[in-house]
């Protein structure tokens, strides 16, 4: 259960910015389904009325708060070749992700984008289609590579470790439950490259981001040898 907040006494006047960052701090701290009107106005200090004055209702402050997550995904690069912008950018939503969990099943949820959120998209769309990716594929490229963000991001939150050690613990387990010779496959996977010292799971982001990128890359340059 959520350690209950004590309200704060506010003191000067309130931001919109403050409000969606205290909205952001708090389902980071207890989840999303601890950002309601009062409990954001126990953080800054307000009755919950009077929010009202920054945010329209809840629909707006979680458009809000997932603007700041896209604010804080770095925009691809204009600056080197489209594969290293987009990996870069693909690493950096990543890592917002993993700050902000609750954004996973809300990023693309949201019918009212913000401006980092347009931003951010038309940014991706521009890099895709300056290298020479057709509008179809543009649309394919981002699609998967965003499918594979938030699925990886998604798969990992859910994971019941979070270092190497603690997967070759749980992964040691299942194999002590497992009957001789049962499961072959998930023994060797487990024991020769699960439970092998330095394994981190988080490593499997980059080798599968990479892999989708050189099979874009390959895409690209088909089409540009047709054309």
């Amino acid at each position: 259960m959520a350690k209950a907040r004590t309200p704060t006494l506010r003191r000067g006047p309130l931001t919109r910015e403050e409000v969606l960052a205290a909205a952001v701090a708090l389902a980071d701290e207890q989840g999303i389904d601890a950002v309601t009107m009062r409990g954001v106005g126990d953080v800054v200090g307000v009755e919950a009325m009077s929010l009202y004055n920054h945010v329209a209702g809840k629909g707006d402050l979680l458009d809000g708060m997932v603007d700041r997550v896209f604010a804080e995904i770095d925009l691809p690069s204009t600056d080197t070749d489209w594969r290293t912008a987009l990996r870069e950018r693909a690493v950096s939503a990543r890592a917002a992700l993993a700050r902000h969990r609750w954004a996973i099943g809300l990023m693309e949820s949201r019918t009212s984008p913000g401006p980092a959120t347009l931003r951010h998209h038309d940014a991706v769309l521009g890099c895709l289609r300056a290298a020479g990716f057709s509008l179809a594929m543009t649309a394919h490229a981002y699609s998967l590579l965003d499918s594979y963000i938030y699925g990886f991001a998604l798969q990992e939150a859910g994971l019941p470790f979070g270092t190497g050690e603690e997967a070759a613990e749980v992964a040691g387990s299942i194999v002590e439950q497992m009957a001789s010779g049962a499961y072959p496959h998930l023994t060797e996977l487990a024991q020769k490259y699960v439970m092998r010292p330095g394994y981190d799971y988080a490593d499997e982001f980059e080798v599968g981001l990479d892999l989708l990128l050189d099979s874009l890359e390959l895409a690209r340059s088909r089409r540009r040898r047709r054309t």
